[in-house]
């Protein structure tokens, strides 16, 4: 079993489907932290395709939720050259 903090259900949920109009970020969002944070992990390695099977997303629509999420500041990403798979850190700024 995981368990994941109210805060992302209770506000992220609204705020991301209901400001930002994204339902997709909140989609990638779970799913990167279940793959990190849910399983005692600092990070994850994920390509877009990989992503969007495992979200039922298209690679267009993880491409965007991916672009709200660092914009607000929910997701790190890092890649060694550009063609490299990323590596994403699952960012919570609500617990300091």
């Amino acid at each position: 079993m995981i368990s994941i903090d109210e805060y992302v259900f209770d506000v992220l949920l609204r705020d991301l489907v209901g400001h930002d109009r994204s339902p997709s970020a909140f989609l990638v969002y779970v799913h990167l932290w279940s793959q990190s944070k849910g399983r005692a992990n600092e990070s994850v390695q994920a390509g877009l395709q990989q992503i969007a099977e495992y979200t039922g997303l298209s690679k267009s629509a993880v491409q965007n939720a991916l672009r709200v999420l660092v914009r607000r500041k929910l997701l790190k990403v890092h890649k060694e050259t550009v063609t490299s798979v990323p590596e994403y850190w699952v960012q919570q700024p609500w617990r300091r």
